[in-house]
C-alpha cells in the first residue's frame, strides 16, 4: 500500500526519546509499560495535551494459600511464579499468604525446591533461574536484602549472589543471585513496594479477610491467585470483596496464565489493559455518525423554518 513503515523502533533514553512522544500532539496515545513513577509522568503530560495514555505498571502481586487446597500444585506454582525469569516479570511472585495451619509444612517442602533451581544460560533446557538484567538491578537485590534484615526479616533461603565457581567460566561475571525466601511482617515497609528482583516475602494468616486485606493493602494491583477448594473462597476472593487486583486467578499461578486475557491492573498499576478484548478499543478513535439518507430534515421542540 506503499506504505513506509507499519512499525518503527526507534531507541533512546527517556529524557531524549520518551519526553519527545509525550508531549507531541501528533502522538494521539502513548502505551507505556514500567514503573509507576514513569507512569505517572507520562499521564501528567499527556493529559495535559488532552492525549490518552495507556499505562501498565507497577505489581506486588500476591498468592494466597488457604489450608484446604492442593498444596502440591501450589508449590509448583509458587516457585514458578517467584523464581521465574528470576523474578523479573511484572506478575512475578513478590508476597506469599500461607494460612496458619500450613505455614510450616508449606516452607519445609518449599525450600529444597529452590535449592534444586537450576540456576545458569537461561537459552539452555532445564535452567529456570538466568540473572538480574543489570548491574543496577544486582545492586537493588543487594540493597533489598540489608533492608529485609534491617526491618526484622529473617532469611530463610538465599540473600546472597551465587557463588561464581558453581557456574560455568563464561558466566562467572553475570549478575547472578541466589532467589530468596523471607519471612517478615506483612506491614514492613519492604513489603510494601515492587522490587523487580527474585525475593519473596512469606506472610502469615489466619481468615481468608486477613488475606484479602493483606493482598488489598498495597498501592500495586497488578494479579493475584487463590489456592482453595472451597467454593465459598472463590467467589469471596473473585467478587466486590476480594481481591482488587485487574487480574484474579484461582488455583494456578499468579504469573503466566494471563495470556489472552486483558492484560493490565489497578491503583498504581495504573488502569491500562493490554491484550485481550478490552485492547483493540484503547487503539481506535471512536466516534459518533448520524447519517440522513431523506429529503427532510426534522427538527426538535417543534421547529419550523417556513
Amino acid at each position: 500500500n506503499n506504505l513506509s513503515s507499519i512499525a518503527s523502533l526507534c531507541q533512546g533514553t527517556g529524557p531524549e526519546v520518551g519526553e519527545l512522544l509525550l508531549n507531541d500532539s501528533r502522538v494521539d496515545l502513548v502505551s507505556f509499560t514500567g514503573s509507576t513513577a514513569v507512569g505517572r509522568r507520562v499521564q501528567q503530560v499527556v493529559g495535559n495535551r488532552f492525549g490518552r495514555s495507556l499505562l501498565e505498571l507497577g505489581g506486588n502481586n500476591a498468592v494466597v494459600v488457604t489450608g484446604n487446597c492442593d498444596l502440591e500444585m501450589a508449590l509448583r506454582s509458587v516457585l514458578f511464579a517467584a523464581v521465574g525469569t528470576c523474578g523479573q516479570r511484572c506478575t512475578s511472585l513478590r508476597r506469599l499468604l500461607l494460612h496458619s495451619s500450613i505455614h510450616d509444612e508449606f516452607l519445609q517442602k518449599l525450600k529444597p525446591s529452590y535449592e534444586k533451581v537450576k540456576i545458569g544460560n537461561p537459552a539452555e533446557d532445564g535452567t529456570l533461574v538466568g540473572p538480574l538484567h543489570t548491574k543496577k538491578q544486582l545492586e537493588q537485590y543487594e540493597d533489598v536484602i540489608q533492608r529485609v534484615k534491617a526491618q526484622g526479616g529473617e532469611i530463610i533461603y538465599g540473600g546472597s549472589k551465587v557463588d561464581p565457581s558453581t557456574l560455568p567460566e563464561e558466566l562467572r561475571g553475570g549478575n547472578f543471585v541466589l532467589p530468596t525466601i523471607v519471612s517478615i511482617d506483612a506491614n514492613a515497609e519492604i513489603v510494601q513496594e515492587e522490587n523487580f528482583v527474585p525475593v519473596m516475602y512469606v506472610l502469615k494468616f489466619d481468615t481468608l479477610d486477613e488475606a484479602i486485606e493483606i493482598n488489598n493493602s498495597v498501592d500495586q494491583g497488578l494479579s493475584s491467585a487463590l489456592f482453595s477448594r472451597d467454593m465459598r473462597d472463590v467467589f469471596r476472593w473473585i467478587g466486590p470483596n476480594g481481591s482488587d487486583t485487574g487480574i484474579i486467578n484461582v488455583n494456578t499461578s499468579c504469573s503466566g496464565a494471563e495470556i489472552g486475557g486483558a492484560f493490565g491492573g489497578n491503583k498504581h498499576t495504573g488502569g491500562g489493559r493490554e491484550s485481550g478484548s478490552d485492547a483493540w478499543k484503547q487503539y481506535m478513535r471512536r466516534g459518533t455518525c448520524t447519517i440522513n439518507f431523506g429529503n427532510n430534515l426534522p427538527l426538535a421542540q417543534g421547529i419550523d423554518f417556513s
